[in-house]
């Protein structure tokens, strides 16, 4: 039956998530309540805060993470597809045809944006 082949997964997941839930509804029972200005102050990897959270972020940020997102998106999809080229035939060259072809436009057009420029 297609339920006994899922129920070890199901299992798995029912177990996970009573654990997170466990888990933080136990600390938030027992653990000490001892709040201080140290204690509720934002933390930046070590470093004195710098300005407010309010403040405007440079595009170049966001550009950085479309790259990011662009090259990391296509390894996670070239590898897999590499792998049963073959039984895939022509729509499965053409579905990646047609996927790196999109991925080339966000290339450039975060190369006509400046985005691969170091200042």
């Amino acid at each position: 039956m297609l339920l006994d082949s899922y129920l070890p997964i199901l299992v798995l997941i029912a177990i996970a998530v009573a654990f997170a839930i466990g888990s933080v509804v136990f600390s938030r029972l027992v653990g000490q309540k001892k709040p201080t200005a140290v204690k509720l102050a934002p933390y930046e990897c070590g470093m004195p805060l710098v300005g407010t959270a309010r403040e405007r972020v440079s595009v170049k940020f966001y550009l950085v993470a479309v790259t990011f997102i662009v090259f990391d998106i296509e390894v996670a999809f070239l590898y897999p597809w590499a792998v049963v080229f073959k039984q895939l035939g022509l729509y499965g060259a053409l579905a990646m045809g047609f996927f790196l072809f999109v991925l080339i436009i966000g290339f450039v057009y975060e190369w006509k944006k400046g985005a691969l420029e170091w200042e």
